[in-house]
């Protein structure tokens, strides 16, 4: 059979494109992008010369925060944007950190493949609470024609809100924390920063109204994960709600290479893959366990 030559089809833009199979010399074609472009001789990176205007005069997390918002962020802002990459990079042994220590085990060879099995891991349980904080609270302040004024508005609000998700048992993203039970001192850190920088907006106004009224609601006390408020942190950045998780995964990929690091100079992966193998014992299937698979 004859290769299919004829690349023509639509693009994201709903825009038709030739694409690759166009004429030698690309006349007719255009991929519009405000990122990078390349010559033989230069690196264009929005806008600006790589070489001459960027490296060595914009950090990483500016650039980054650059990138996104295609606007130059003020200092303040870097300053919030990278306190809560710090604030994600690493929180010890996690599921993320053990997933790329015992994949690098597995495949010393592959670094990239170690690096890809810790960042599979940020979900809904680990690393997806920024995203999902982020999401809720936009959802709250979306549905309101004006922000409120007042503490005692925002607390007003965030009673509302809790006592409705009570109703309907649903949990409350970024309220509660699996080890810090009496407080996670990421919060208090970052809640100071963003009001140093007069950077607390609308979504850690009502993440912090729900920190002071939840317990009246809920009957006990949880605190405001760490992780949350980088949410609430960062949608206050005017960051899109469905890239937060992004923004969590590109700080812990600092973190996992450090963890593969120290795998290197301190191994624990073989320890851990031993400790299980050795300690694994049959038992047998109970009643109903293989009508469940043929279901």
């Amino acid at each position: 059979m004859a290769e299919n030559t004829d690349r023509t089809g639509t693009g994201a833009g709903g825009t038709e494109s030739t694409g690759a199979g166009g004429s030698a010399d690309g006349a007719g074609l255009s991929f519009p992008t405000s990122l990078g472009t390349s010559t033989a001789s230069t690196i264009s990176l929005l806008g600006r010369d790589l070489a001459g205007d960027l490296m060595g005069e914009v950090g990483f997390g500016e650039l980054v925060l650059w990138m996104v918002t295609q606007r130059r962020p003020t200092p303040g802002r870097v300053r919030l944007f990278e306190a809560c990459l710090v604030a994600l990079a690493d929180h010890g042994f996690t599921p993320t950190a053990i997933a790329a220590r015992l994949t690098y085990l597995s495949a010393p060879d592959s670094l990239q493949g170690a690096m890809a099995a810790g960042l599979l891991g940020g979900g809904s349980r680990f690393l997806g609470v920024t995203e999902d904080t982020g999401r809720f609270l936009a959802g709250v302040l979306a549905q309101r024609e004006e922000a409120p004024r007042t503490d005692a508005g925002w607390d007003e609000l965030a009673h509302e809100v809790v006592t409705r998700e009570r109703a309907a048992k649903r949990i409350i993203p970024g309220l509660g924390h699996p080890v810090h039970k009496e407080g996670d001192p990421r919060t208090p850190a970052l809640l100071r920063i963003a009001e140093e920088e007069g950077l607390k907006g609308p979504h850690l106004r009502l993440f912090e109204a729900i920190g002071r009224t939840h317990e009246q609601v809920l009957g006990r006390r949880l605190v405001l994960n760490g992780a949350g408020v980088c949410g609430a942190a960062l949608a206050d950045l005017d960051l899109p709600p469905d890239l937060l998780r992004g923004f969590a995964l590109l700080a812990r990929a600092g973190g996992l290479l450090g963890q593969l690091a120290e795998e290197r100079r301190r191994p624990m992966a073989m320890d851990t893959y031993l400790l299980i193998d050795r300690n694994a014992t049959y038992t047998p299937p109970e009643d109903g366990d293989a009508d469940a698979l043929r279901d």
